[in-house]
């Protein structure tokens, strides 16, 4: 077990926010292999609710979701859960978007397809 995905001798937790069920269920499956704590939710709005619940050390976030952008959420998420580190997930990798998605306040841009690799990296640099 690699004891990087462990703070303080406990589980890891994560929450995605995405709107597409299948990337939910893979990242949920890489990060579950690795014994970290996964939810996820389709919606801005479920995440605010799933938010105010637990505050997870690392938020996937999409863009595109139904009720909004996700870059647009990224101001709420730091506002109130500043310790959670937050990677943009999305398929619109553009150098602006990037830009735009670092300065706004993430830790980390991924663009989809991801890789199993790419995933782990950068949790392992988040948590470091």
């Amino acid at each position: 077990m690699n004891k990087s995905f462990f703070i303080n001798q406990s589980i890891l937790k994560v929450l995605i926010i995405d709107d597409e069920a299948d990337i939910c269920y893979l990242l949920s499956t890489l990060l579950k292999q690795k014994n970290i704590d996964t939810g996820f939710v389709n919606s801005l709005t479920d995440a605010t609710i799933a938010l105010q619940n637990e505050s997870p050390e690392i938020i996937f976030l999409d863009n595109h979701l139904p009720d909004g952008l996700g870059i647009n959420y990224l101001e709420h998420i730091k506002n109130h859960y500043p310790s959670s580190k937050i990677v943009m997930i999305t398929a619109h990798d553009t150098p602006g978007d990037r830009q735009k998605a670092l300065n706004e306040g993430a830790d980390f841009f991924i663009g989809k397809p991801f890789s199993r690799e790419t995933i782990y990296k950068t949790i392992e640099q988040l948590m470091n």
